[in-house]
């Protein structure tokens, strides 16, 4: 009589070795995965309108030649902000007690702060009320980042999160493109930021109360003293390797698409005349041609990733493909050659989306500290945002005095990040 060979089980999108990622969740909440859209959405419209179109045109009415230094400085400095609270929140919201529980507090408490910002920044005169209002953007939105990224493990089981990251990536490209289209049609800087403003408190606020949440108990976690405050920035990447270079890997892919892409509308002024009253329909345009490519690979990016069991190869491919735009944006003889790189830039961008959260909630180091953790990786999300202006002048000035030009340098630098980024996940060696 022959022995029947025991079943060889699939491999996990994770080593238990390296994590302590809870599999205690068996299955999603049914209108949870459309909710999160809805959320995320509302605090992508919010943060990306302004960072990547309004900042520039209200620093461009108020400075005037100096509008770029101006941007360097509020945007470094909002960044920095985000950089603190996002980790700290998370932590937070991890030992929040609430009987509203602990996400809720910080998705609607965080979302109303954003709110009162952004009207703030459309009603400013000056770049020192821009700064400050959207230094308090940047922390109340954080929060609400950090609480609604933290329901995603709470809430998704591990091998179906590829589309639970898939929403989130449609969610940004969509802030996006609504995001340009509001600025270019909207006459006033009040209804460029408050309109985003309301949408996102509504946003928020609908997935909060949709959101089956629950309070922490009394026996998780330890009590937030200095020695935690501090300890919400750090993690050992010794103990924990995989999610070390997860850290990596995504600061160096969304330098690559947000750091550089900040500086579009004045890669448009200077080096293509675009003139100030067409730039916010030129920039719609390219934006259109972004989030088009956005949205499509977000959506199956996602579905396969989940399909086939595997992360890394997409985000190689994602940078790849980042990589080639990047090239193309940086030598681009006319603005059709733009538009068609921003198609290809979103293209890669789109696809590392569909399965950065993903790839990220596999290698959490704690189950305990869950937005913690996540709160630290999302300090890769916004610490581009001021490295980028903060070397930006430099880059810039260095490239002036090559053939090539500036912007045309700062572009090609965006493309080797990326290209470093696409190789360094491999380095990544629990998930598949």
């Amino acid at each position: 009589m022959t022995a029947t060979p025991p079943q060889r089980k699939p491999a996990p999108l994770y080593d238990a070795a390296t994590t302590t990622v809870s599999r205690t969740v068996e299955k999603t909440p049914r209108g949870y995965l459309p909710s999160l859209g809805i959320g995320a959405f509302a605090i992508y419209l919010a943060t990306l309108t302004p960072a990547l179109v309004g900042l520039q045109l209200k620093l461009l009415s108020i400075a005037g030649d100096g509008a770029a230094t101006a941007l360097s400085l509020v945007a470094s400095v909002g960044a920095l902000f985000a950089l603190v609270v996002n980790p700290v929140a998370g932590r937070l919201s991890d030992r929040t007690r609430s009987r509203f529980g602990r996400r809720r507090p910080w998705i609607i408490g965080g979302a109303a702060v954003g709110f009162v910002a952004l009207i703030g920044i459309g009603l400013a005169t000056e770049v020192w009320m821009v700064l400050i209002a959207w230094c308090l953007a940047q922390a109340g939105f954080n929060a609400a980042l950090a609480a609604i990224t933290a329901t995603v493990p709470d809430q998704v089981p591990d091998a179906q999160r590829g589309r639970a990251s898939g929403i989130i990536g449609v969610g940004t490209p969509l802030a996006i493109l609504v995001g340009s289209t509001a600025v270019a049609l909207l006459p006033t800087d009040l209804l460029r930021f408050g309109v985003p403003a309301i949408v996102a408190l509504v946003g928020c606020a609908i997935f909060a109360l949709l959101l089956r949440d629950r309070r922490a108990q009394s026996n998780e976690g330890t009590p937030f003293t200095w020695r935690e405050f501090f300890g919400s920035f750090v993690f050992n990447p010794r103990r924990n390797p995989d999610f070390g270079w997860n850290w990596i890997n995504r600061f160096l892919m969304f330098f690559g698409y947000t750091g550089i892409n900040t500086y579009l509308a004045y890669y448009l002024t200077d080096d293509f005349g675009v003139a100030g009253d067409q730039l916010a329909n030129v920039m719609l345009v390219a934006n259109v041609f972004s989030v088009a490519g956005m949205v499509v690979a977000s959506m199956l990016g996602g579905w396969l990733s989940d399909r086939f069991h595997m992360r890394r190869p997409f985000v190689t491919i994602a940078g790849l493909i980042m990589v080639v735009g990047l090239l193309v944006l940086a030598f681009a003889p006319s603005l059709g050659v733009v538009y068609a790189a921003q198609l290809v830039v979103g293209l890669g961008f789109g696809s590392y989306l569909a399965v950065d959260l993903a790839l990220a909630t596999s290698v959490l180091p704690n189950e305990a500290d869950r937005a913690k953790d996540l709160g630290v990786l999302n300090i890769a999300n916004a610490l581009p945002q001021s490295v980028a202006p903060a070397i930006a002048p430099a880059v810039l000035a260095f490239g002036s005095a090559l053939p090539i030009g500036g912007y045309s340098t700062w572009f090609l630098l965006g493309a080797v990040v990326a290209a470093i980024g696409s190789v360094l996940v491999y380095r990544i060696k629990g998930v598949r």
